[in-house]
């Protein structure tokens, strides 16, 4: 280790006689034999402490060197032998290392180091780091919420506005193409309960996509700055629906007193159908947040998704109404949807309808949870890149 500097405070006088009373001498120390050091210095004989002090003085005063080369030995460093030569065979000055370069050791040993290095390839799910970054995940959501609402002339009403002018439309159009009392809705409900009953969950799963697909842009500084599980973005987008979602739930309660709709003892599956529609939102949500922050065209795609999804989803329609018209296969394939499921259990949950065949519930449960784990580990895999390329 090569030093840069003296760490001498105080400059030595220009002349000072042995016999003279001078000062003590006063080097800045770190040490508790800085005191030992600064004794023996105040008794050297005359001699000595003449030689040390125009040694000293060669240096320069605070710290820095008059002359170009320092007083070094040959390989750079301060030798005993170099000191005892010029200070004497009892000097023992305190070198004050602040100003040298730092060593390999420069953290104590008692304070833990956690080193985070990106890995390639596919990683496994660290589920418990999720969990604990669990209040920032809460903390984000709230944000998404305020943000939302923030600056709003009707506010929280547009949690209820929207779905209700979504039916309101097709209601019109359903009566108008194919006349009163024969619209595609389950038998004994009216359409406008049942449009209104499937728009809540389709509510929630399109807007968790619209959020969740551009939130990593939308926290690009924060990625780029600290290290937290990246997956608990998206899953704050899809949680910041559920408030959403407790509003329109309570409109739709008054629209089913209205028209004289009871829930029955189905209702108790509610909670169910739920976490499955948060389950299937977060699903496609991972994907698109992780193309998206990787590929920019995807912000075009992700309003297309969610327009068609609309129709290839028993929303403006109930799957009763089509049932008849699709082939085992068709039938087959289009319970790959996992809002399928979702939307009619809703149904049967709230509105009192046929329950879900237990056929086409079970494909849309296992779609989902197959979409969410591939989901979480491409998220995971594409983890390493999104701080380099978003």
């Amino acid at each position: 280790m090569e030093p840069t500097r003296s760490e001498i405070d105080t400059p030595i006088p220009a002349e000072v006689h042995p016999s003279a009373s001078a000062e003590p001498l006063q080097i800045r120390g770190h040490d508790p034999s800085e005191k030992r050091g600064l004794e023996a210095a105040n008794q050297l004989p005359g001699d000595e402490c003449e030689r040390g002090e125009e040694s000293l003085r060669s240096l320069g005063t605070n710290g820095e060197s008059e002359s170009e080369t320092p007083d070094l030995s040959a390989d750079g460093d301060l030798t005993p032998e170099r000191l005892e030569n010029n200070f004497g065979r009892d000097w023992n000055p305190i070198v004050h290392t602040d100003s040298l370069q730092p060593s390999s050791h420069a953290v104590p040993y008692d304070v833990p180091v956690i080193i985070i290095r990106p890995t390639g390839g596919w990683r496994a799910l660290d589920l418990r780091e999720v969990w604990r970054y669990r209040e920032l995940m809460v903390t984000l959501a709230w944000r998404e919420i305020t943000i939302r609402y923030k600056q709003t002339f009707l506010g929280a009403a547009w949690a209820v506005i929207q779905p209700l002018m979504t039916t309101g439309i097709f209601s019109v159009l359903f009566a108008l193409l194919m006349g009163r009392g024969n619209e595609p809705a389950p038998q004994g409900i009216p359409y406008v309960v049942s449009t209104f009953c499937a728009m809540l969950p389709w509510q929630l799963f399109a807007t968790s996509l619209n959020q969740s697909g551009n939130i990593l842009l939308q926290y690009r500084s924060m990625i780029t700055k600290i290290y937290f599980p990246r997956l608990i973005l998206p899953a704050a987008a899809v949680l910041s629906t559920l408030v959403d979602f407790s509003i329109a739930l309570l409109a739709l309660f008054v629209v089913m007193t209205l028209y004289g709709v009871v829930p029955t003892w189905a209702v108790i599956f509610l909670p169910g159908f739920v976490l499955l529609a948060v389950a299937a939102a977060l699903a496609v949500g991972l994907w698109l947040a992780a193309l998206n922050a990787i590929y920019r065209d995807f912000r075009y795609v992700i309003p297309f998704i969610i327009q068609l999804g609309m129709f290839v989803s028993p929303v403006v329609y109930s799957t009763e109404a089509i049932r008849d018209k699709l082939s085992p296969l068709a039938l087959m394939i289009y319970s790959l949807n996992p809002m399928v499921g979702v939307i009619e259990g809703f149904r049967w949950a709230l509105l009192g309808a046929a329950p879900p065949p237990s056929l086409e519930l079970g494909v849309s449960a296992v779609a989902t949870i197959l979409i969410l784990v591939g989901g979480m580990f491409y998220f995971r895999r594409m983890e390493t890149l999104i701080a380099d390329v978003i």
